[in-house]
């Protein structure tokens, strides 16, 4: 049996990518820093994955086996294997580089040639390229030399909702919803392509690629924001208030107009495509914090993220905006004592004033056109801030 090394036991590593390669025939090794995840993977070789959506369905994933980060035995894992996998987050890829640089150079001095494909499965444009460039930063050029042309990182996007699970006695259950995609530009792979059960393969992944960011990941976003200014907790009460679900919709349809112009998608097939986003935001056995989803707002308002970069298509094409920029607004309030980069925004907010921090963190400045939008930004912000006071300051106050 082929193993395959990934990098990430989270929800997602487990309940997503994992699920498909196990499917797919593969030992999964999973990699993670987790001291309660790794023990109990390397212990019981198997876990549950409970599907819900119309249906409920359990599977087991096996076999499975856990390995530290640092532990030396993963460098023999990488040096061995054709494939490499991670979930682990935007942040976390950069430290991850520095481990696979490691084994790949265990990889050059076992004399292996066979073909390797890594990629990064994350909520970020480009990932596995931006895993690969660290990479080859970590490695001298010698060794990068002997890789280059056995070594693909194939970009790809992902989409599924894993939430946090509820209280369990089984640290390793994760649930999942039904829907899942998972496609993967086939031009970046080098040797054969490996065949995993649910990887979709095109040479337009740009378009898939912007097609989720602008959909899922935009509405997502709009809903933690917004709900947490109207005093919701989870993404299924949010978007069961009308007063959200109208700017979910709307700012996902506006960034949709911009998909249609840029993509040539067809425009009834994509409306389709919110649709089903939408009932997937209310599926009531997922149930997730409007702080997780809204965490790390700085990321999330900047130029090539859910709220900015559909928001440029607008203005690009000419196109309306006005439920986008109330997404982007709420983002800019979002206010939690527990996540640092909220903390760091009001921070700006207070010391510098509302213009310079959309300047700072949306890179909309002040003058011709993005001066227009920014305004309307500032004004839509002031609104909610002003709403907050006259309700006691606690809407949008995170623990």
């Amino acid at each position: 049996m082929n193993r395959v090394v990934h990098f990430g036991a989270g929800n997602i590593g487990r309940g997503f990518i994992g699920n498909l390669l196990s499917r797919s025939g593969y030992h999964v090794v999973f990699a993670d820093v987790s001291r309660t995840l790794i023990p109990a993977l390397r212990d019981r070789g198997r876990y549950e994955v409970e599907e819900v959506g119309e249906s409920r369905t359990v599977t087991t994933v096996a076999p499975v086996s856990g390995l530290f980060s640092d532990d030396p035995a993963l460098l023999e894992e990488i040096a061995g294997t054709g494939l490499i996998t991670t979930a682990v987050g935007p942040k976390v890829l950069p430290i991850v580089a520095g481990t696979i640089a490691a084994g790949l150079r265990r990889r050059v001095e076992r004399g292996n040639v066979q073909p390797l494909n890594i990629i990064a499965c994350e909520n970020m444009i480009g990932a596995s390229t931006a895993l690969g460039r660290a990479v080859r930063d970590a490695l001298d050029e010698e060794t990068w030399a002997a890789l280059s042309q056995r070594v693909g990182f194939p970009n790809s996007a992902v989409d599924r909702i894993v939430p946090p699970m509820p209280p369990s006695n089984d640290p390793l259950l994760v649930r999942v919803e039904e829907f899942s995609e998972w496609i993967v530009d086939q031009n970046a792979f080098v040797g054969d392509v490996p065949a995993i059960a649910g990887m979709q393969l095109t040479s337009a992944l740009d378009a898939f690629i912007e097609r989720k960011l602008f959909t899922l990941n935009t509405g997502h976003a709009v809903a933690a924001y917004l709900g947490t200014h109207f005093g919701h907790t989870t993404i299924g009460e949010a978007v069961a208030d009308e007063r959200v679900a109208e700017v979910v919709v709307g700012a996902m349809r506006e960034s949709g107009a911009v998909l249609v112009r840029r993509h040539g998608f067809d425009p009834d097939r994509h409306e389709a495509y919110v649709r089903k986003v939408v009932s997937r935001f209310h599926n009531p056995y997922l149930i997730d914090d409007v702080t997780r989803v809204g965490r790390q707002p700085a990321r999330k308002l900047s130029p090539s993220e859910r709220l900015i970069r559909p928001l440029r298509g607008t203005m690009e094409y000419g196109l309306p905006h006005g439920y986008l920029v109330q997404g982007i607004a709420a983002a800019l309030a979002f206010r939690h004592g527990g996540d640092p980069e909220a903390v760091e925004i009001a921070s700006a907010i207070e010391t510098g004033g509302i213009d310079a921090a959309i300047e700072r963190y949306t890179g909309i400045g002040t003058d011709g056109a993005d001066g227009a939008v920014a305004r309307e930004i500032r004004e839509r912000y002031e609104m909610y801030v002003a709403a907050e006071s006259d309700a006691g300051g606690g809407s949008a106050q995170g623990a």
